[in-house]
């Protein structure tokens, strides 16, 4: 049977980050473009936004904390208290990068800490991936960890094989760290899989993985999200092509874990075409797929 997808939110600039959240049956989200935050609760169908003031790129809940998050706000990222059902949220802590540009991607790990990049933007708003850097947050601290990042995207944790996968969506490639989950660090990054040589137009966006394993990529610019082995270089899966040209990032959720939601955007970058709503822009749902992930780690404060 192939996949089912269903187009579940519309008219999004920039949809990314998305985190299910499993004690709340929830899917958390950011618009980048648009600055808020998006609570989505699938059983009610019910959709809860907060305008941020400034770029935002992820949130994700505090563990053992009700209404209490941590999101990215340009170079900073902030602890915040939101109800979840108005558009109102109060700062409870700020952690400050020392990068010259905003906060993209972020993730946590099974300990709760958080892993997060910085664009590699000079004054000029012009890339210079020797500016950008990889950064980890925990309760007391924040450390940078690895630099020349251009495009910091997709992050994803195998725990057993004590590997961090990352991707500079710069490269169009997906990358392996080898990774100490006790002492929070990362090294010998090694590409597992290239898109220019399977012939895949785009590129890498955001990222999760299924317990087999396998990682899951959005590819913006491309239409689709692929599957594959990290186990095995080079190794292309499954792809599934979505309606949407902008797929960012991927999560799963539902209450199984057996659901696969996208993020689009309906951007001017990498295209020479006007990308419209409702198909561009809109938040995806996939079932069918035959696999499982986790939910999403929350930070421990």
């Amino acid at each position: 049977m192939a996949p089912k997808i269903e187009r579940i939110l519309e008219n999004f600039a920039l949809s990314e980050g998305p985190h299910w959240d499993e004690d709340t049956q929830s899917l958390y989200f950011v618009d980048i473009v648009n600055q808020i935050i998006n609570k989505y609760v699938p059983a009610t169908k019910k959709l809860t936004t907060a305008a941020t003031g400034a770029h935002v790129s992820f949130i994700i809940p505090v563990k053992g904390q009700n209404n209490t998050f941590i999101i990215s706000r340009e170079r900073e990222v902030r602890v915040i208290t939101w109800d979840g059902e108005t558009d109102n949220f109060s700062v409870v802590r700020k952690f400050e990068t020392t990068a010259n540009s905003s906060v993209n991607d972020g993730k946590c790990d099974s300990t709760g800490r958080l892993w997060t990049g910085t664009l590699g933007l000079n004054e000029e708003n012009v890339l210079a991936e020797e500016l950008g850097h990889i950064y980890s947050i925990e309760k007391d601290k924040i450390t940078k960890v690895a630099d020349n990042i251009a495009i910091p995207n997709g992050l994803a944790f195998n725990k057993e094989l004590k590997k961090f996968y990352y991707i500079d969506s710069h490269k169009k490639t997906i990358d392996a760290y080898d990774w100490d989950i006790e002492q929070g660090t990362i090294k010998n990054c090694q590409p597992i899989f290239t898109l220019e040589t399977h012939d895949i137009p785009g590129i890498a966006d955001g990222m999760t993985i299924d317990t087999d394993g396998n990682l899951w990529v959005a590819i913006y610019n491309g239409s689709r999200v692929i599957q594959i082995d990290p186990r095995k270089p080079e190794t292309l899966l499954c792809t599934v092509p979505l309606p949407a040209q902008q797929p960012t990032s991927i999560a799963f959720g539902g209450e199984n874990l057996d659901e696969l939601y996208v993020t689009t955007a309906l951007l001017e970058y990498g295209t020479t075409e006007k990308l419209l709503p409702p198909v561009n822009g809109a938040v995806y749902r996939i079932t069918g797929l035959g696999f499982k992930g986790y939910p999403g780690e929350s930070f421990v404060l």
